[in-house]
Parts: structure tokens; sequence; C-alpha cells
């Protein structure tokens, strides 16, 4: 894994603070909790969105110990870090005794459940909101959620697809607030940029994932089987770690050796910015970060035509879509982009690089945080 555990600071429950104005009035605290310690996008939007509030609230960064919580460091977030439950209920008594009122974010509905129950025990003020940015599993990304219907809480998704499936499994519509992904200035600032495509076709594709059963990767190395030789001498890089990671990756090196399994890196803007094509596989993802960072970087997208990906795609205009699940449709996708001119890739990267500026700009979506988030 790129982003070692080993050498890096021990989990505490209190890290240093950005510091205050003491002239400035106390800013309301933001508690935001997330999930997994590792980086990928539900966690790096989680750090994006923080990092445009950091001015509006007083925000403390709760995860377990891990890449997130070494980033948010960077950039003076307070974290808190946690290894286990019961560490992390501890840390749930210490802010709702330190403050009589906070807002309450967090991307997990079990630990939303579990920090509303500890409240029952202090009855503080909490203006709670849960973030749906969703893994690909709908009995875990949706299912149940109905269930807090009684109580005063926002489910915030990331995009129309998501919102949909939340109120098919019968969340009240009212208590769902659409705010789309973005990239902060910072981190457009940062991000190389791919040159202008000087030669025809495709020859490095990027695909960045978990690699789990719903986000399809399997999938690639099926259309593969279905190409024959045609795309042996196109070299495809997947970026992540998984369940299913030793099982793909053993199968790709019998049959498709041109197919690497590089396991979770930390400088995904640099492998876009490196590549010719971004193929996302996941037919049910509510969003895609990984997509809206390759339209950033001038790098054309290969997505399925259903999910949430599938909103940011306009096929032949913003980018390209396959039939989800459908293999030989991705086949057939993937030898013609072998040879697409390089007119059409420039001309793709530039409209997609202008959508995604006119459509996910931070200033949008900070402000529809700042609405949802104000005293009420």
């Amino acid at each position: 894994m790129a982003n070692s555990l080993q050498n890096q600071p021990s989990a505490s429950i209190e890290n240093s603070s950005r510091p205050s104005d003491a002239k400035a009035p106390p800013r309301i605290p933001l508690v935001y909790l997330i999930r997994s310690a590792d980086m990928y996008g539900t966690e790096r939007m989680a750090l994006a969105t923080i990092e445009g509030l950091a001015a509006d609230f007083q925000v403390i960064l709760l995860a377990p110990l891990g890449p997130a919580v070494f980033e948010a460091r960077k950039l003076g977030f307070e974290t808190r870090a946690f290894q286990s439950t019961p560490q992390l209920i501890k840390i749930f008594f210490q802010l709702l005794r330190k403050f009589d009122s906070l807002i309450f974010v967090s991307t997990f509905s079990r630990y939303s459940i579990l920090f509303m129950l500890v409240n029952l025990l202090l009855r503080k003020k909490v203006h709670k909101f849960q973030v749906i940015h969703g893994g690909g599993k709908e009995s875990e990304d949706y299912a149940g959620l109905y269930r807090f219907n009684p109580f005063d809480i926002t489910f915030i998704t990331v995009s129309d697809y998501s919102r949909d499936r939340l109120i098919h499994h019968g969340v009240r519509p009212d208590h769902i607030a659409v705010v789309g992904n973005f990239l902060t200035r910072r981190q457009l600032a940062a991000m190389p940029r791919r040159p202008r495509y000087d030669r025809d076709g495709v020859r490095k594709i990027v695909l960045v994932s978990r690699v789990d059963p719903p986000k399809r990767v399997d999938l690639l190395l099926d259309a593969l089987d279905r190409c024959g030789p045609e795309m042996r001498d196109v070299s495809f890089r997947i970026l992540g770690e998984g369940p299913d990671l030793d099982r793909l990756r053993d199968r790709a090196a019998k049959t498709h050796p041109n197919v690497v399994f590089a396991g979770y890196v930390d400088n995904v803007a640099e492998e876009l910015a490196a590549a010719d094509l971004l193929l996302h596989t996941c037919p049910v993802e509510t969003f895609g970060m990984a997509v809206l960072e390759a339209m950033s970087v001038n790098l054309p997208a290969l997505v399925p035509d259903a999910g949430g990906t599938a909103t940011l795609v306009r096929d032949g205009q913003t980018g390209f879509t396959f039939h989800a699940d459908d293999a030989s449709h991705l086949a057939q996708k993937l030898v013609e982009l072998k040879s697409a001119p390089a007119e059409l890739l420039n001309q793709i990267a530039r409209e997609a690089q202008a959508y995604c500026t006119a459509q996910f700009s931070e200033e949008s979506s900070i402000q529809k945080y700042r609405d949802l988030f104000a005293p009420r």
C-alpha cells in the first residue's frame, strides 16, 4: 500500500487545530466523521468540503488512523483518530460534553446511530447530516435508511441518481439535499494537465477504484477475453485495493499480462495525467470522483451508461459510454478507442474540462453546504 502506516504518528484523541483569530466571533463546531482511513473518492471529497468550510466553522475531523487523518493534519485541521468503536464512543462523549451545540456530519449510518444514542444521554443541540457517497452496494448505501425518517436528520447526496435511490428505498424526499462533488481551487491549481494528443488512439488506460464486486473491475478482464490479441499492446493500470484484488490480479497475470493491479496509490492526479483514457466500470456509482478528476486533467473517460457517472458523461461530447455490465460492448468500445482520432480525443478533453468547470465549482457547492449548516 503506497500510504503505509509505518513511521506515522500514533493514534491520538486530539491533534493541533488551525489557529483562530481571538477577535473573531466563535465559529460553530462542525464534526465531520468518515468511515475509512484511505483516500478514495469519499475521503477526498470530505477533505475538500471541510477545507472549503474552514473559515465558517470550527472543523473537527473524526476518522480511523490512516492517510485521510494524515492529510487533514497537513492541511492544519483538528483531528480525532480512533481505532475501535469504544474509542469512538469516548470521543463522542468528549465532544458532546465540550460543546453545547454542534453540527454532526457522518458518511456511515451506523456511526450516526451510535452518535444519536450517546446524545440521548447528554441531550445537546445537534444539527445532524448523513452524507451518501455510496460504495456500490445497494443494501449498504440505501436500504434501511428510511428508519431515520422520524428523526431530524438531513441526507446529503451527491447526485440526482443517488437521491432517486434513497427515495426508492423509502427515505422522505424532504429529508434529502443534493450537493454535487467538486474540486477545490487548491486542488485544481496543483493538478498536472494531460498534454494534447499528438497521435491517434489510446495506449495507456487507467482505472481508479476499490477492487470489490460492486465496482465490476472484473468486467474489464471479461471484455479483454472477447478482444483477442487486438488489445495486447494497450496497457491497463488498476489503482485501488479491495477483497477481489488478489483473485483478479492472479487472473490477469495468467491471461492478460498487460493489466497491472498497482494497489492503492496516493498520486492519482499524476497517474491520470500520464494516461490516455480513464475507464470506470461501476454501474451503480453515486457520482464517480475519479471521473471528475479525469475531466480536470484533460483526460477523457469511458463509463457505464448507468449510475451517477452516466450523469457526468455525454457520449461523444464530454466522454464515452458503454452499456452497463456488458463485457461485449465494453470490448467494442475499447477497440474503437484504440484507433480514435487525436482530433476527437482533444475535442472530448476540452469539452469535458469546460463542463467540469461550469457544473462542479467549489463556490457553488460550498455555498449549498453553508446554507444547509446555517443555524436553525
